[in-house]
Order: structure tokens, then C-alpha cells, then sequence
């Protein structure tokens, strides 16, 4: 079978992104590998949302086990799908519940990052809203209608929601930006939707409507924009949302409580149903999850309908309930995924390996026999370690590798590497050769 080529865009990003301890936004398909019931429990859930339902799921794992990864390849798989999708961090000037503007703050950084199958590196909200207005244009014209009519006629569905009405306004405003050529009228347009309006006067000034996304209306946007990308043509509205983390991490408890009763009004809604076309993906670690005196396990509501299944023991799984743990890589899949890495650093060209198979098994040894089973559970440090080896044998033509790795192995013996560990900022731990 003759090697599919890699372009040097593609492996540049996925190298460059994993040498650095980031995920790559692109070429995730090249370097995946295990987890394969996680994988088919999440397109189930993409499943569900284009036929107009609802879901929900807290993909659990610790500090560098791939959560960052996994919630961009399940964005991956969605746009395949035709499903639109939104990604944020969460941090201190971001998060679901507030009174100061995060919660805005969150709504304006997940829309700038809104992505579709044609645009998946975000800045999609223009283009969504033009193939709108294009659907709306050729029924007007074999209606013999006035576009704005259909426009409306398309949004009435909408008015019944929070901000109904002014969002039909705003679209409205935004195709009359388009027949008249007015780039000022559609700039303005697409800064209320992306809710970039800090003030209603500004916001009444520009577009003539009398409300913005705040921060009490942050949810109910994101139902209001799920309905109209399948007005749009997609197949519904995926939301990811990582490190969840950061409030776990807030100190003031009221404002802990408050974060966690949006995400249990988030549940209540993607459980019952209510959601239409939309889904929520959000990523976090044991202790979020689990600690009973900051974490989700706190908010008795919340403890109730995310405590996994009692049965699942012994090697058994449950992957019907809302809490996704992502297991640990086994041996084989680990193997599977260096020698992945190797074809993308070889540009996809077996002739161009710079390390034979033999020399991945005891590269391995050592990672197992240095950091222990955690590099299977967190296997950033590692991957960083196989990449570091592979660009010294790249730029020393005349290096032996078992030289490399026996260097590891008596530097390791003699305390010359420092132990591995992934701290609780998530920042890459320094592993050098």
C-alpha cells in the first residue's frame, strides 16, 4: 500500500503544537489512537443533536490526559456532520455565571471561535447568518416576496424565546446591510450577535434594539443561536467548553454556587430534552468533579445526577450516563501512537523515519520505568520527549538513537533527569533530552 504523503503545513502544526505541550487545532486524525467507546458514545450524542435533540457530557480525565485533544476531535467529527461549533477556555474573566461581564466575556470568546465545516478555525458567524439570508433571498424570489418579509417569516419561530425579537431585528438589519452596500450596518450587525455591545445605548444607537447579551442572558443565547443555525441550513449546536477547572478554583462560595446552578439548569435542560439541536461538551478533572467541599459534588442537585453508575465495577463501563472518564492508554495504543508520530515528523514517508520500530520498545521501558504508569494516564510529557528525541536525531545526522536512549536510561540512574509532573496550571512539564 503506497504511504499517504503528509503536507508540511499539516505535520509543522501537529509537531510544533505537541513539542510545545498544546493541542493541534488541525491533523488531529493523524496522531488518534484508543478510546475508541469514548469516541462512539460522543458521535452518538453528535447524532442526536442534528436529529433536533439535546446532551450533555463532562469528559473527565487528569492534568495532560488528552481532554484539550478529545474535545477537538469530537469538534472535528461534528463539522463533518454539518453541526456548528463554539469553543472556549474557562478562566478567571470567563465563566458561566456572573454580574461583572465574564459571563459575556465567555458568550463573546465562544462566538469569535464559532466554526464550521468551511471555516474551522472560527470567524464563521458571518457566514452563517449570509447563507441565511441567501435561503431567505430565493424564497422571496420564488415567493415574489420581499426578502425582509421572509426573513421575519423564517424568525418568527424565535420571537418566543429571550431576545427573540431584537435577534430578528438584528438579522433583518444585517441584510440591509447587504442590498445597500452598507459594510458599517453589517459589521454592527454581526458585533450584537457575536455580543461584543457592552452598553443597550450603543447597541440601540447602532441597530435600534433595546437589549445585548449580558451576562443574565448568556444561556439563553446559546438556545436562541441553536435554533437559528438549522434555520441556517446546519444540523445543530455543539458548545465546548474546557477547563472547568477554573471554578472548581473560585474562592467566594456564592460565586462558586452560582457557576453551578447554570451548569445544573444547563443539565436539567439537555436531560429533559428542552435544548433543541444544541449540546454541551465540557472538560474538567476528578477533582472539579468530585470534591465534595469545592467541586461539583458540593452542589447536592448536581451530585445526585452525575454520580456514576454503582454497577460499573470490575472492568465493567457505563457510557449512558452525562460523566465521561477518558481511560488510560493502553501499552499497544501507546506504541501505536509514537509510531504515528513518527510517520507525521517523517512527513508521511517511511523512508524518511529517523527511528526504526525497534527503537520505540525501549524509549518506552524507559518512560514506564522513569515516570511509571502516569505516562500512559498523562502522556504529554512523553509525547514531548519522543518529539525532542526525534528532532536532535533529525538535526545530528550521525547520532545513533541507542546511544540517545542509553543516555536516558544513565542519566536517569544517576538523578540526572528531574521526575516529570504535570502541575495545577496544566502548564507542560520539562522533560529534556
Amino acid at each position: 500500500m503506497t504511504p499517504t504523503p503528509i503536507r508540511p503545513k499539516d505535520r509543522d502544526a501537529v509537531i510544533q503544537s505537541l513539542r510545545a505541550g498544546v493541542v493541534p487545532r488541525a491533523g488531529q486524525h493523524l496522531i488518534q489512537v484508543g478510546r475508541k467507546r469514548e469516541l462512539e458514545t460522543l458521535v452518538t450524542d453528535i447524532d442526536r443533536i442534528a436529529d433536533g435533540g439535546s446532551a450533555i457530557r463532562f469528559v473527565i480525565g487528569e492534568y495532560g490526559s488528552g481532554k484539550t485533544f478529545f474535545l477537538n476531535l469530537i469538534r472535528a467529527v461534528a463539522m463533518e456532520k454539518k453541526i456548528v461549533t463554539a469553543s472556549a477556555d474557562l478562566n478567571p474573566d470567563r465563566r458561566l455565571h456572573a454580574t461583572g461581564g465574564q459571563a459575556r466575556s465567555l458568550y463573546a470568546e465562544l462566538m469569535r471561535n464559532l466554526s464550521t465545516r468551511t471555516k474551522p478555525d472560527g470567524g464563521a458567524m458571518a457566514g452563517i447568518v449570509e447563507r441565511f439570508i441567501a435561503t431567505a433571498k430565493s424564497e422571496a424570489i420564488a415567493g415574489g416576496k420581499a426578502t425582509e418579509a421572509v426573513i421575519r417569516e423564517k424568525l418568527e419561530l424565535l420571537t418566543e424565546m429571550v431576545n427573540g425579537f431584537d435577534f430578528a431585528d438584528v438579522i433583518a438589519a444585517y441584510c440591509r446591510g447587504v442590498e445597500e452596500g452598507n459594510e458599517g450596518l453589517k459589521s454592527d450587525a454581526i458585533r450584537w450577535l457575536r455580543g461584543e455591545f457592552t452598553t443597550k445605548t450603543d447597541a440601540r444607537n447602532a441597530l435600534g434594539v433595546r437589549t445585548i447579551v449580558d451576562d443574565a442572558s448568556f444561556y439563553d443565547q446559546l438556545k436562541l443561536f441553536a435554533r437559528f443555525v438549522r434555520l441556517a441550513g446546519y444540523s445543530g449546536f455543539i458548545v465546548c467548553l474546557d477547563e472547568l477547572v477554573n471554578l472548581y478554583k473560585l474562592s467566594n462560595t456564592q460565586a462558586r454556587n452560582a457557576n453551578y446552578e447554570q451548569i445544573l439548569r444547563i443539565l436539567n435542560d439537555s436531560l429533559q430534552g428542552n435544548a433543541v439541536g444544541l449540546g454541551f461538551i465540557l472538560g474538567g478533572t476528578p477533582e472539579f468533579l468530585m470534591d465534595t467541599r469545592r467541586g461539583l459534588y458540593s452542589y447536592p442537585a448536581l451530585q445526585s445526577r452525575l454520580t456514576e453508575n454503582t454497577f460499573a465495577q470490575a472492568g465493567l463501563v457505563d457510557y449512558s450516563g452525562p460523566v465521561v472518564r477518558l481511560s488510560s492508554l493502553a501499552q499497544e495504543d501507546f506504541y501505536v501512537l509514537l509510531t504515528k508520530l513518527r510517520n507525521v515528523y517523517a512527513y508521511g514517508d517511511p523512508a524518511k523515519s529517523l527511528l526504526p520500530d525497534e527503537g520505540i520498545v525501549p524509549f518506552m521501558e524507559h518512560c514506564a520505568k522513569r515516570i511509571g504508569d502516569s505516562y500512559f494516564r498523562t502522556p504529554r510529557t512523553t509525547i514531548t520527549a519522543f518529539i525532542n528525541l526525534l528532532a536532535v536525531l533529525e538535526q545530528n545526522t550521525a547520532a545513533d538513537w541507542r546511544s540517545l536512549v542509553g543516555a536516558l536510561e544513565i542519566a536517569a540512574d544517576q538523578g540526572g533527569i528531574a521526575d516529570a509532573e504535570v502541575d495545577e496550571d496544566d502548564e507542560l512539564a520539562s522533560f529534556k533530552l
